[in-house]
């Protein structure tokens, strides 16, 4: 019951915000009583602690199972990119910025995870991309990673690219081209071009 709770919570937090969200809500949707809940978890902020934990961890899991298919440093790239965006295909509330504003310390835990793991993953890909030939051998790997990092963050920026104006899914889309091709060789720039090409006929 309590990875059913913590699955549903997941759905629920990431559509509608770890704020809008309330045990009444995640109680209806489950059709179970506030007291269920309660015998799993202490307070809401547990719960959203533990949701946020295994949401990290299962798309850490898809992150590790693609670095170990030995695809090329930019289908990699773009494959990750896919795989997190599905399984965040319903953030459309900013859960991050509700996080940050009304769990900061859940949120702040979070994002040192979040860029462990991403420094350990991504660097790997750069330098793999420069010993391969599909990214530029003068790029300074550090400071890329720190763009990369904090670009994606952007994206996310509802005061940036307001959810009303903007498709989450094409902000992704062209910023993560858009570093691309910043760093690319010009190997890398056909590969790229190859790999758009063939997911705008799929």
């Amino acid at each position: 019951m309590k990875m059913k709770i913590i699955k549903q919570a997941s759905d629920l937090f990431l559509e509608y915000g770890f704020k809008s969200v309330t045990m009444d809500d995640l109680c209806e949707r489950l059709g179970i009583s506030k007291k269920t809940i309660y015998d799993h978890f202490d307070t809401k902020t547990q719960l959203v602690k533990e949701t946020t934990d295994h949401i990290f961890q299962h798309i850490s899991c898809t992150i590790d199972d693609i670095c170990q298919q030995n695809l090329d440093p930019i289908a990699e790239t773009l494959a990750i990119k896919n795989q997190v965006m599905k399984h965040l295909k319903n953030e459309k509330s900013s859960p991050q910025f509700q996080l940050q504003k009304y769990y900061p310390n859940i949120s702040h835990s979070l994002k040192k995870k979040q860029w462990d793991k991403m420094y350990e993953c991504y660097r790997d890909n750069l330098k793999r991309g420069i010993e391969q030939g599909f990214y530029r051998k003068e790029i300074d790997i550090e400071c890329v990673f720190r763009f990369y990092y904090n670009g994606m963050n952007l994206v996310k920026d509802q005061k940036v690219f307001p959810h009303q104006a903007f498709s989450s899914a094409h902000v992704k889309d062209q910023y993560l081209e858009y570093h691309l091709r910043g760093i690319a060789t010009s190997k890398g720039l056909e590969r790229l071009e190859k790999l758009i090409s063939e997911s705008t006929k799929s």
